[in-house]
């Protein structure tokens, strides 16, 4: 319902002694706004009658002399009542500054009950794209401006401001769109839908022909590119059409790249290139300049991936109108059908119906479906599940044409650059393997895609979550044959955990139980076990059962996988030209990458790694070691060593091999920071760390792999383990057995290789560009008190410069590095 009542509205910003409940007033800052149009701004400084703490003083600038000559409360509290008793109550965080001056006014003999807005709620649903919501934050990246943020009148002008760009936002929406947000705004807290109500009278202006109702979902239609142009045959004309100057190492790179386009289409390349070189234009710009072949780009990361999508392919894109489509699994995706079916449903909690406001709002900007793009999708984890996709879609689909899964297939059919991740990669290529034919392969940081074979030759899933959807089954099957065979089903699994609890944390299966367990799945068609089915597949020959930690609990996993190693050739056509770009071919002198992945035919191109100047490496050998300690000891000197690491306001970056530790620490840990797998993915704390949001941030999995770190100048890097790989690893041991038989030596000819590469690796991850400055601090004690100790730092000298110190050396280095800022 809505009405042509014009609106008084007060924005109200009040800064105060404290955020608790008995914090007092110290300055007000308010702006009226009428008919759309700032009118009136009022502010005072309010006399508390207190002395200020030492953080309100450094937080807002004001100071106890200052407040010692405004007045009291009371003498200000009739203006500042008549000011706002007839207006709807304007703030950010509206909980906070309502209630603190209503009952101010009360206690001075005045009643506020005037209707409240919270601009933070009205942002996250209007701006579904972004991480964070406090004011700067949005002022930043709404170009609104904060000139002194904490002060309660530019504070307030800038909620006015946002206030104004909210509602010229929703009046840009269209008006069958702005009817179901209004439906869903019952939602917000408060009187929160005033606004939507107030800029629904705008929307009939409407006017954007690239958004379409289908069956009333607003969807943006995909914009294409426009006729590509020709890129010059020499690489550094083209770097300097989009304003950028070839680096010496890149330069030598891209001929690597256009002397592998010589080799016979049989061979794979496989080129050696350092970290930090800006190697994605340098393989790119030379194959779209020399080859008229489509181009499939594998990167071990979706992160990674959707750094390339926003960045080097962005620019790529804007000069020569070259084509690219970014390609993931189809859980990335939002699938209409599912979506469409909950705005029929209503959620018990609000916060979800909130949230599909938000999803309704964002299909009205994005182009991919990517729900990636969406900001705090941790936060509605549960609810995501239940609306991504599952790469099934019937032609009898509402949204068949309009499905992102869909045409994202036909995009990756026609696009000159197609961009990828190693995991999905595999997925796709083995049962499709024309998404390379007659194309250029360009797999980047190969060294990764070993792992993601042996994860491609493995299936897992929660014991938890197969066993409540195989009761929900058994509860509302029909057939009494398929409810028994559901029941001996579920019978075997249990048997798996009680010996499971019985034994310890790993539980092998014997070929008996395997056998009884798949005869019951062939004999069922279920879909909601369908994850179960593929987990027994005939392709998997080891099966077992574990327990591992997560943050406040043990969870049990079922896993299956080869017992062979999987060969990158068995999944390549031979229509498809090979290139392997890596940080390091030789893995060791016995091993190399081509061994590793099963490639025979093979040439090695490269270049060596390049020393980095702005980068020094630190062990510190006063750290205890880890050996002697348990997880929960370690944790806790870590979280120690890292809240003084935080003291000198530098991003740090703490790289874990384990997340159990990971989790540990975080919990251990008194400073503010991001942590993976308790804050969200790898993609989404990188993206708030890089805005600023902590400056602390602990990593692991991915952060090995390829996330970097660009956004920081300075850099502190903290590796507390040598990544060695777990003996008892089932790849590991298949590994392991596979070199015996070879007759090498397992730990020095592969194990202690692959360790000093991933270092090599995590130390390319703050070395992205000549004026980046990191320290690296290692803390494993086995770098100095192990026979293979020096083999390791002989190898880290040779790309920054390596020193043992104790601790008090490195928090006097760290001073100065921050001086330096």
């Amino acid at each position: 319902m809505t009405t042509n009542v014009k609106r008084k509205y007060a924005v109200v910003d009040l800064e105060a002694t404290s955020a608790s409940s008995n914090a007092k007033i110290i300055q007000i800052g308010i702006v009226i706004i009428e008919d759309g149009q700032i009118v009136e701004t009022y502010e005072t400084d309010v006399n508390p009658h207190e002395e200020l703490d030492h953080h309100i003083c450094q937080l807002t600038g004001i100071t106890d002399r200052q407040l010692r000559k405004a007045p009291d409360f009371s003498q200000v509290a009739r203006e500042v009542y008549e000011l706002v008793e007839d207006a709807v109550f304007v703030a950010h965080n509206v909980k906070f500054d309502a209630n603190l001056l209503a009952e101010s006014l009360f206690w001075e003999g005045f009643e506020l009950t005037t209707p409240r807005i919270d601009t933070v709620e009205l942002a996250q649903v209007f701006f579904p794209t972004l991480e964070r919501y406090n004011l700067s934050s949005l002022c930043e990246e709404l170009a609104i401006p904060l000139d002194h943020a904490h002060s309660a009148i530019s504070d307030a002008q800038a909620t006015a401001q946002l206030f104004l760009t909210l509602r010229e936002k929703i009046a840009s929406l269209p008006t069958e769109l702005v009817e179901t947000l209004l439906a869903l705004s019952d939602n917000l807290i408060y009187e929160s839908r005033i606004l939507i109500e107030d800029a629904f009278e705008d929307t009939s202006n409407y006017s954007d022909p690239d958004v379409n109702s289908c069956h009333g979902i607003f969807l943006r239609q995909t914009s294409g590119v426009g006729k590509s142009k020709s890129l010059s045959k020499q690489f550094a004309i083209n770097l300097q059409l989009m304003e950028m100057e070839p680096r010496p190492h890149q330069l030598e790179f891209a001929q690597f790249i256009e002397r592998s386009l010589e080799a016979p289409l049989d061979v794979t390349t496989f080129i050696e290139a350092p970290t930090g070189i800006g190697k994605t234009f340098g393989y790119l710009l030379p194959l779209l300049a020399q080859t008229q072949d489509k181009i499939v780009v594998s990167v071990p990361t979706k992160v990674l991936q959707d750094q390339i999508m926003e960045k080097e392919a962005q620019l790529i894109k804007e000069t020569f109108q070259i084509s690219f489509h970014s390609l993931k699994s189809p859980q990335n995706y939002l699938k209409l059908d599912a979506f469409y079916q909950t705005l029929h449903e209503l959620e018990e909690n609000r916060l979800l119906n909130r949230f599909k406001m938000q999803l309704l709002v964002w299909l009205t900007q994005t182009q991919t479906g990517d729900l990636n793009e969406v900001g705090q999708l941790h936060r509605y984890a549960n609810f995501v599940h239940r609306i991504r996709h599952d790469g099934n879609l019937s032609k009898k689909s509402l949204f068949y044409r309009e499905d992102f899964w869909r045409k994202g297939q036909e995009y990756a059919k026609s696009s000159r650059v197609l961009l990828t991740n190693h995991a999905y990669l595999l997925t796709r290529l083995e049962d499709d393997p024309s998404l390379v034919e007659n194309r250029v392969l360009v797999v980047d940081e190969a060294q990764k895609l070993y792992f993601s074979l042996e994860q491609f030759s493995r299936a897992s899933l929660s014991m938890a979550d197969c066993m409540v959807e195989l009761q929900r089954e058994i509860e509302t099957e029909k057939s009494l044959l398929k409810r028994r065979i559901l029941e001996s089903l579920q019978f075997e699994l249990n048997a798996l955990v009680k010996r499971l609890d019985d034994g310890g944390r790993k539980l092998e299966l014997d070929g008996e139980q395997v056998q009884k367990i798949r005869q019951d799945l062939f004999e069922l068609d279920v879909p909601k076990l369908s994850s179960l089915k593929e987990l027994f597949h005939s392709r998997y020959q080891v099966f077992w059962l574990d327990r591992i930690q997560e943050e406040s609990h043990q969870v049990l996993r079922l896993h299956s996988g080869r017992d062979t190693l999987v060969s990158i050739q068995d999944f390549i056509p031979e229509s498809t030209r090979v290139l392997m770009v890596s940080a390091t071919l030789a893995i060791s002198r016995k091993v190399n990458l081509a061994a590793i992945l099963g490639v025979t035919n093979y040439q090695f191109l490269g270049t060596e790694i390049n020393f980095h100047q702005g980068q020094t490496i630190f062990i510190d050998r006063e750290f205890p070691d880890l050996t002697n300690l348990s997880q929960e000891e370690l944790a806790s000197e870590l979280a120690s060593y890292i809240d003084d690491l935080a003291s000198f306001d530098l991003p740090v970056f703490i790289l874990f091999t384990s997340k159990e530790l990971l989790l540990e620490t975080s919990q251990q840990m008194l400073v503010p920071h991001l942590a993976q797998y308790k804050n969200g993915d790898a993609t989404n704390i990188k993206r708030r760390f890089d805005r600023g949001e902590t400056s602390v941030i602990l990593g692991s999995g991915s952060f090995w792999e390829g996330v970097d770190f660009a956004q920081q100048c300075q850099l502190i890097q903290v590796i507390p383990r040598i990544p060695f790989d777990n003996p008892s690893d089932f790849l590991v041991q298949k590994i392991n057995q596979r070199i015996r038989l070879e007759g090498k030596n397992p730990f020095y000819d592969y194990s202690l290789p692959l360790a000093i590469l991933r270092m090599k690796q995590a130390l390319g991850r703050s070395n992205r560009f000549a004026e980046q400055e990191s320290i690296v601090i290692l803390l494993d004690q086995r770098l100095l008190n192990r026979q293979y100790g020096p083999q390791i730092q002989t190898s880290l000298k040779k790309i920054a410069p390596l020193t043992i110190v104790s601790r008090d050396e490195v928090m006097e280095t760290l001073d100065q590095f921050r001086r330096r800022e």
